[in-house]
C-alpha cells in the first residue's frame, strides 16, 4: 500500500480512545444466528461448506503433513485438560496448535474465500481457530451458536483487515487481523470481562505476522499467508488473557477515526461482501484465467493452435510467479501455469496445481509463451477491483481479444448454490470417496438449522 493512503492514526491516551472493543464484546454475545438476513444465513452456510472443501484438498499437501507433525511435537496438549485436535483429525494438540495447523492446512491450497479490500482472507483462521477452542473447552455448541460465531468473525475479520491496512503503511498478510479476530472469540468463548477482552485483543494485535505478503509473492513457499500463525496467535492471546497477561490497546479497534469501518457493525453484513473462488490460486490470477477462459469458450481454440498469449494486468498481478513451477506454492501464486491449465483442459482444480500435474508436458510447454503486462489503468483500480484482458495469437495468424475481465466469484457476479456445491465435490470425492463428500455437505449445507452440534459437525469431519 502507498504510504500517502495510510490514515494518520496516534497513540494517544486512552481517556480519548473508542470504546468499540467492549462493543465488539457485545455484537457477539448478542448475536442470534436464526434471527440473521436470510441471504447472511445462506451465505455463512456456504462459506462453511466452501472451506472445508479447501482444507479437504489443502489436507494432502506436503505442507499439511509438516505443520501436524511441528504441532504434535510442540504443541501438546499440556497438563490443563485443553485438548484439542486439528480440524480434520489427528494427533492430540492444544487447542492453539490445532489452530496452527487447521490455519495453515486451509492456506495450503489457495481456494479459500476473501475479501478485496482486506486484501486477504477472514474464514481460513476462524474456523479452526473457533472449532480448536471450543473442543478444548469441553461442551459441544449447538449449531446455531456456532454459524452465529462464524458469521461474527467474517464480520470482526473483515472489519480489522480493512482497519489495520488503512493504518499500517506496509502491505502484511492476513494473519496480521485474524489474529485479532481469533482473540475475540477466544476471549467470548472464555467468557472474559471486559478488560480481559480488550486485553486479548490488545495482545493479539502485537503479536499478529505483519509479514510482508509480497516477499511470498516474489518467492512463493509454504508461509502463504500467514494464516495459520494469526489463527495460533489470536487464540494464544486469549488464553494468555484469560490468565491475567495484559495488552496494549488494539489501534485498529479503538483509535479515533475509524467510525466509518467499525461504526456499522451489526448492520452492514460484511460477509455478504467476500468472494467466492473458483479456482484454487491466487486471486490476482483469477481475471487473467477467466479472460483466457472466455475466449476458449468463444473461439474454441486448442492449446497446440496457441503461439502466445499477452495478459494487460494490474501490477500486483505480474509480480505472481512466471516460471515453470516446481511446486504446488509456486503453482498456486502464478498465473502462467493456470492459464496453460486453463487452457488444456477448460477449469483449474487442485490436481491441476499439485503432485503430477506440474510435470505435464503440455501445460510446462505453454507456460513460456504466456506474458504479462501491467496495465496502469487497472493498477490504480487495485484493491477494490481486480481486471485482466487477454490477447491470444494463434499460429493461423488470428489473434483474439478478451474483454476487461472481472473474476467470477465476487458478491456482484457469485457462484451459484450449485456451482460452490460441485467445487465441494470435486475437492473432497478425490480424497474422502463420494458416501462421506455427501453425506458431509449435506450436514454442511444445513448446518445450524437441524439440531445439530459442533460435535456432530466435528465427528463427520473426521469420520
Amino acid at each position: 500500500m502507498n504510504s500517502a493512503n495510510v490514515r494518520a492514526i496516534a497513540l494517544v491516551d486512552e481517556p480519548i480512545l473508542s470504546t468499540m472493543d467492549l462493543e465488539i464484546r457485545d455484537f457477539m454475545s448478542g448475536l442470534e444466528f436464526d434471527q440473521l438476513p436470510d441471504e447472511v444465513k445462506e451465505k455463512a452456510r456456504l462459506s462453511l461448506v466452501d472451506l472445508v472443501a479447501t482444507a479437504v484438498a489443502g489436507d494432502t499437501t506436503p505442507l499439511a503433513g509438516i505443520v501436524t507433525q511441528y504441532a504434535r511435537d510442540f504443541h501438546g496438549s499440556g497438563l490443563t485438560g485443553t485438548v484439542s485436535r486439528p480440524l480434520l483429525g489427528g494427533p492430540e494438540m492444544s487447542p492453539v496448535g490445532a489452530a496452527l495447523v487447521g490455519g495453515m492446512i486451509i492456506d495450503a491450497v489457495d481456494s479459500h474465500d476473501g475479501h478485496s479490500l482486506t486484501k486477504g482472507h477472514v474464514g481460513c483462521a476462524v474456523l479452526p481457530g473457533l472449532l480448536a477452542v471450543i473442543e478444548a473447552g469441553g461442551k459441544a455448541l449447538p449449531g446455531p451458536a456456532f454459524m452465529a460465531l462464524l458469521t461474527a468473525g467474517y464480520e470482526i475479520g473483515t472489519r480489522s483487515g480493512i482497519a489495520l491496512h488503512a493504518t499500517t503503511p506496509d502491505y502484511h498478510s492476513s494473519g496480521a487481523w485474524n489474529a485479532v479476530t481469533c482473540a475475540a472469540l477466544t476471549a467470548h468463548l472464555l467468557n472474559l470481562p471486559g478488560e480481559g477482552f480488550r486485553h486479548a485483543l490488545g495482545i493479539a494485535e502485537y503479536h499478529g505476522p505483519r509479514s510482508q505478503i509480497m516477499r511470498d509473492v516474489d518467492h512463493p513457499t509454504m508461509v502463504k499467508d500467514g494464516s495459520g500463525w494469526g489463527a495460533m496467535a489470536g487464540v494464544s492471546a486469549g488464553y494468555l488473557a484469560a490468565q491475567g497477561f495484559t495488552g496494549a490497546p488494539a489501534v485498529s479497534i479503538v483509535a479515533p477515526g475509524l467510525d466509518d469501518i467499525w461504526g456499522d457493525l451489526g448492520r452492514r453484513w460484511r460477509i455478504l461482501e467476500q468472494y467466492t473462488k473458483p479456482y484454487p490460486v491466487c486471486r490476482w490470477a483469477h481475471p487473467a484465467i477467466d479472460a483466457v477462459l472466455e475466449l476458449r469458450r468463444d473461439h474454441g481454440f486448442v492449446a497446440a493452435e496457441v503461439e502466445s498469449m499477452t495478459i494487460h494486468t494490474f501490477h500486483e498481478a505480474t509480480r505472481l510467479f512466471q516460471g515453470i513451477p516446481e511446486t504446488t506454492d509456486q503453482a498456486q501464486y502464478a498465473t502462467a501455469f493456470p492459464i496453460a491449465m486453463a487452457v488444456l483442459y477448460g477449469d483449474v482444480l487442485p490436481k491441476h496445481v499439485m503432485g503430477q500435474a506440474l510435470d505435464d508436458p503440455a501445460a510446462r510447454e505453454l507456460t513460456p509463451r504466456i506474458r504479462l503486462i501491467e496495465d496502469p489503468v487497472y493498477t490504480a483500480q487495485f484493491p477494490a477491483r481486480r481486471f485482466a484482458r487477454a490477447d491470444v495469437r494463434l499460429r493461423d495468424g488470428r489473434v483474439l481479444a478478451s474483454s476487461a475481465c472481472e473474476p467470477r466469484g465476487n458478491p456482484e457476479s457469485p457462484l451459484s448454490r450449485k456451482e460452490i456445491v460441485d467445487k465441494f465435490l470435486h475437492y473432497t470425492m478425490p480424497v474422502w470417496g463420494a458416501g462421506k463428500s455427501r453425506l458431509c455437505l449435506d450436514l454442511l449445507i444445513d448446518f445450524g438449522r437441524h439440531g445439530t452440534d459442533t460435535t456432530d459437525l466435528l465427528a463427520v469431519l473426521r469420520s
